[in-house]
């Protein structure tokens, strides 16, 4: 099947340079003579319009259009997994998801194209003062990282993959709905009080629901509640896929497959199913015993969505902040350390032993 190779170089038309995305600007700009130079843009119409999801089960057939396949240059970490994208003639680098290095011969990866991309709106530097706010507040984190946090590091701006699925699912269940009512009991001085008791009787019946956008990232190199908790995206803000918006960044290729993506989507809409059917038990309580659920007109779209990263290596581990490209909010792993802790520890002792002793005195 035919793919295409893409190259996300952009020459200055000024001093020859390479171009790179500003970021919350529509425009590509040099960094030596600063000319620059406007992003086309499809009026909304347009844009909605071209904007498609793809048929899932023509993509799991391989029976998309060669049209929907790219060729890309990727490094891959042999520490987490990770698929990185980066120019051709590089071939070693530091992974930015676990700060290992990366010494491997280029490999060419193809996959379905990203069809949207939501550009970054933070800047580096707009990013690294959200993170070090963040860091600011973890005062059990050693030295070394609250120094990291004062000083100017870099972060690596990156593109990482989602698939985001839609579907209409039927769901029949069986369960209980459980009734509050008080009984008044006597307790063992003769004093009555009333108690609260459920009443069970059985449920069932079928909801209905229509899924959109169903966000799943495409990789494993984060930890998936780590993810989830860089949530909401702002998916208005889509752009459609073009590679000037990658200029000057990197972006990871996926590595969660669609048949898997999907199934890690199929969880996210149970969580929402069950919630559903409690709501259609109703009553006080619900008992839920078995949920069948059907799914029609699966489809996708595979995005591209931007986090600032700075990993972090700790005593031979790595620890990892990341910041949401668009809308700032950070998630983090971090190390404790132990002097601190014991330090405080210490501390709240002689305070209560203090505490103990001045209570005595005055008494």
């Amino acid at each position: 099947m035919a793919t295409t190779e893409l190259e996300h170089r952009f020459p200055c038309g000024q001093c020859g340079a390479s171009l790179r995305y500003a970021p919350g600007q529509q425009s590509l700009t040099c960094e030596y003579c600063g000319h620059a130079q406007d992003i086309p843009q499809l009026d909304d119409e347009t844009r909605v319009k071209t904007l498609q999801s793809l048929d899932y089960h023509d993509a799991v057939a391989q029976a998309l259009p060669p049209s929907e396949f790219e060729e890309t240059q990727v490094l891959n970490c042999g520490s987490c997994g990770a698929q990185v994208e980066f120019e051709p003639d590089i071939h070693s680098a530091e992974c930015p998801f676990c700060a290992a290095p990366v010494v491997t011969d280029t490999g060419t990866n193809r996959h379905i194209k990203p069809q949207a991309v939501i550009p970054f709106a933070l800047s580096e530097r707009e990013a690294h003062d959200k993170m070090r706010a963040w860091l600011k507040g973890r005062w059990f984190a050693p030295n070394g990282l609250r120094k990291y946090a004062r000083s100017d590091g870099s972060l690596s701006g990156l593109y990482v993959p989602y698939w985001s699925f839609d579907a209409h699912t039927r769901s029949s269940y069986t369960g209980q709905r459980g009734t509050y009512y008080y009984v008044t009991v006597r307790g063992a001085k003769g004093k009555t009080q009333r108690q609260r008791r459920v009443r069970w009787s059985p449920a069932s019946g079928t909801v209905a629901r229509q899924f959109y956008d169903v966000l799943v990232m495409a990789s494993g190199s984060l930890p998936r509640p780590m993810v989830r908790r860089l949530e909401p995206w702002t998916l208005s803000e889509l752009e459609l896929y073009s590679p000037r918006y990658l200029s000057g960044f990197r972006a990871e290729a996926y590595s969660v497959e669609l048949p898997e993506g999907f199934r890690i989507g199929q969880e996210r809409m149970d969580e929402v199913i069950r919630n559903d059917i409690r709501r259609d038990i109703g009553g006080d309580e619900q008992r839920i015993s078995a949920v069948n659920t059907s799914y029609a007109d699966e489809r996708f779209k595979h995005l591209l969505l931007p986090i600032w990263m700075a990993a972090y290596r700790y005593r031979g581990k790595s620890y990892r902040f990341i910041v949401n490209g668009q809308t700032g909010r950070v998630q983090g792993e971090r190390p404790w350390s132990v002097w601190k802790i014991a330090g405080a520890a210490l501390l709240a002792i002689a305070f209560v032993a203090l505490a103990a002793y001045i209570a005595e005195m005055g008494g």
